[in-house]
């Protein structure tokens, strides 16, 4: 069954949709597949300017399926595809963004977040840390906000994600405040396009070629951990891990 909804294309704005509602849009091996393959055919289409990435259901991404995660190294190409796609991606945000969603989010060039949604790196109280993510978040966040929501795990809403620069803008009608941006979008020329995003992306592209290998590495050994087998059963139990006070 597909977990992404079939493309819609608008006046150059192909707009690929999160849809697997039942799980939260967690980050599986299908559902990392078929958006690699969306992002592709978006890439390839001379009819496409840009690419707005949202969802179905009250969250965005739940970030990994902790039942059937993807392959680490699927999941890295994922976000390194959307940084590299010579068209801007960007994220409509309406509901829940929770550990690697935030990496997916982290990766679009822009993107708009609405009243409902929140965000939360949860790692830390699992076992693990927010390792591969960390390749299109710690370049574009403000580092002491890094620091705060990576080791505490604790829930911030729009307005804070854009004041530390994980969101473009925080706004109470999502689709209007789009507008603009997309009308932006829509007047530039394709090779301008291009261009202007290799140079605001050349910083996130290096993270991901200096250090993806050992975050993968990291992140493997993470979740091999007694620990995070412990955080990730308690969670799926709907129960405290042992270690927590």
């Amino acid at each position: 069954m597909s977990q992404l909804a079939p493309p819609a294309h608008a006046r150059g704005i192909t707009t690929l949709t999160l849809d697997s509602p039942a799980n939260r849009n967690a980050l599986g091996a299908g559902l990392v597949a078929e958006l690699a393959e969306a992002l592709a055919g978006c890439a390839a289409d001379d009819s496409v300017r840009a690419v707005v990435l949202t969802h179905t259901g009250n969250t965005f991404c739940a970030g990994a399926d902790l039942r059937a995660p993807a392959d680490p190294h699927d999941f890295v190409a994922l976000m390194r595809s959307i940084v590299a796609l010579p068209k801007p991606v960007v994220a409509r945000v309406t509901g829940h963004v929770r550990a690697g969603g935030l990496g997916l989010l982290g990766a679009c060039d822009m993107s708009v977040a609405g009243p409902e949604a929140t965000f939360a790196l949860t790692e830390s109280r699992l076992g693990l840390a927010p390792a591969v993510i960390s390749l299109p978040l710690l370049p574009r966040i403000d580092a002491r906000a890094a620091a705060r929501y990576y080791l505490t795990g604790e829930r911030f809403d729009a307005a804070e994600a854009a004041r530390i620069g994980l969101v473009t803008l925080a706004a109470e009608d999502v689709d209007l405040a789009l507008g603009p941006l997309l009308d932006g979008l829509r007047k530039a020329s394709p090779q301008g396009l291009a261009a202007s995003k290799e140079l605001v992306a050349a910083t996130v592209l290096d993270s991901f070629d200096q250090h993806a290998e050992d975050l993968i590495a990291r992140s493997a050994q993470l979740f091999a951990s007694a620990e995070a087998r412990e955080g990730m059963t308690a969670f799926l139990e709907r129960r405290d891990p042992a270690w927590a006070l």
